[in-house]
């Protein structure tokens, strides 16, 4: 597989994985076998990537900073990189609530529909704990995730992937910090800072190249331990209508990519395209951080000054696939459970909170979900009939999510493009292979 483009061999192994998933459901073994034998592979694959996650944003954005040599460089890239993100999570909102106020997908859940899933999902322990998740958000502080992005323990804030802001914090207020004393004084770290950046993106050379069979494992392990086909079946036009919002934001990206950049979208989809799969693979906008970093900086050309500060904290509070689902799915809830709710003011609220929502969310699978019970509760929808809600949804939640990381990581890839071109910070691609400096 060594000549075909990485691209292809990830597409190569997904396809390959569903379809021996859906072998295996045809026999009684099957599952166990691909949870024993299969499953963790994609576990391994992921885990390795969430490794050096955190190594990689240390290294990445102490560099990138500490290259500027001026703050009001930081200061620009920092603030276009904001208030793009804001517009883009609004469009992305905007979109959803356009659509499923249009299609209205909750018009066809029948009484019998709403009955099964209630009994399949609403006792589920991963909905009980999105509920109690959403209540410990809530009766947080309005500042509270202010509060949350100061570690009191850099190390500690390091060790876990959940603690990504923090980590952001101390790394830019770090690279802030070697500005600020003399070049003497800086280049001792500056120098392990970088030596460390080339090491861990050597690193991601290395785990892409497992990246084929790891998909199929993931996406096998996706397939036998899906849903109910029925259920699935009677939900096809709620996940229709969030799908066709997707593929609606990645025509608005690409439409950016042509207007502000200058380059091609097909250009711009096939360099990002490992990136976009293993989003979907693993439903993670974190995991798939260090692949989005190398196609970025070495497949389209983002600067690492750039690139450095804008994807990691995209990864973190840039979620506009996911604001766009919880759009919708909020509204198909209440056209199915609570009709009387469906007002302007609510929809309002509803775009305001899934943008706050949106920043101080963990980039993790099932983060959306968590989400979209602090907007519905935001609006006042019935306490006793969110679980029935979430259950609605829940059925279709896992492959939805596969698709809504996907669009988070091609947002975050078209923000890096733009913020670049506007400072002046998008060159040639210099692509790096895993063997470059092999002599074996």
């Amino acid at each position: 597989m060594k000549k075909i483009a990485l691209h292809w061999q990830i597409m190569i192994g997904m396809i390959l994985g569903i379809v021996f998933g859906f072998l295996m459901t045809t026999f009684s073994w099957g599952k166990g076998f691909t949870a024993d034998w299969i499953a963790p592979l994609g576990t391994i694959f992921v885990s390795l990537l969430k490794l050096i996650a955190v190594p990689l944003i240390l290294a990445s954005l102490i560099k990138g900073i500490s290259d500027l040599k001026d703050i009001s460089k930081f200061k620009l890239i920092g603030g276009r990189t904001i208030i793009i993100y804001i517009l883009t999570t609004v469009i992305a909102i905007t979109i959803g609530l356009l659509l499923v106020n249009t299609i209205k997908p909750g018009n066809g859940i029948t009484e019998q529909t709403i009955q099964k899933l209630t009994t399949e999902y609403a006792g589920n322990a991963k909905i009980s704990e999105r509920i109690a998740e959403a209540g410990r958000q809530k009766e947080s502080g309005p500042l509270q995730f202010i509060v949350d992005m100061v570690p009191q323990n850099a190390f500690k804030a390091m060790g876990d992937n959940k603690k990504m802001l923090q980590v952001i914090f101390f790394a830019i207020f770090l690279g802030i910090s070697m500005l600020l004393v003399t070049p003497s004084q800086s280049e001792p770290l500056k120098k392990f800072f970088d030596s460390l950046n080339d090491v861990v993106l050597k690193m991601v050379d290395l785990i892409m190249l497992t990246a084929p069979y790891a998909v199929f494992a993931l996406l096998a392990n996706v397939v036998v331990t899906s849903d109910d086909p029925d259920i699935l079946l009677a939900l096809l036009k709620y996940a229709g209508v969030v799908i066709f919002g997707l593929v609606l934001m990645v025509a608005f990206y690409c439409i950016l990519v042509a207007v502000i950049t200058k380059k091609s979208p097909l250009w711009f989809l096939k360099q990002i395209s490992p990136a976009q799969l293993l989003a979907f693979s693993t439903s993670s906008s974190a995991a798939t951080l260090p692949v989005t970093m190398e196609r970025v900086e070495e497949h389209i050309g983002v600067d690492k000054e750039v690139s450095s500060f804008v994807l990691p904290v995209g990864a973190t509070i840039n979620m506009d696939g996911t604001s766009l689902y919880q759009a919708v799915a909020s509204v198909f809830i209440m056209q199915v459970l609570w009709p009387e709710g469906l007002t302007f003011s609510n929809q309002i609220t509803i775009v305001l909170t899934a943008l706050l929502a949106s920043i101080g969310s963990a980039a993790v699978p099932g983060a959306g979900m968590v989400m979209l019970v602090i907007v519905l509760e935001a609006i006042g929808f019935p306490s006793d009939k969110l679980p029935i809600g979430l259950a609605l949804i829940f059925a279709v939640d896992r492959p939805l999510d596969m698709l809504r990381t996907t669009i988070n990581v091609t947002g975050d890839a078209t923000v890096a493009m733009i913020v670049a071109k506007s400072v002046g910070k998008l060159g040639k691609p210099n692509v790096k292979n895993w063997d470059d400096e092999y002599k074996g």
